[in-house]
């Protein structure tokens, strides 16, 4: 009887070694843990990048106000009847 009770207390130890040390143990599901945090961080950012490029595109499909802001602040065109005037911020 000591015999089996012995066997059982060394096999129930060769599995908890395996499960704490093991090549696919606690360390590695810890390792797994943090990637999961950093891609889903990832995740969140690239899905509210596309969220504002969806936006974007809604508005130029839609209207010329989207086009014409684009082209006045990343152009600087201008329109026939107007002058541009930038200020530059004081030192």
């Amino acid at each position: 009887m000591r015999l089996v009770t012995a066997l059982l207390v060394a096999l129930l130890a060769l599995v908890h070694v395996e499960l704490w040390f093991g090549s696919s143990g606690m360390g590695r599901v810890l390792g797994l843990r943090t990637l999961l945090v950093e891609q889903q961080g990832k995740n969140a950012a690239a899905r509210s990048r596309n969220e504002q490029l969806s936006a974007e595109v809604r508005d130029l499909k839609e209207g010329l106000e989207m086009v014409e802001e684009k082209a006045r602040h990343e152009l600087g065109m201008v329109k026939p009847d107007e002058i541009l005037v930038q200020l530059t911020p004081r030192r």
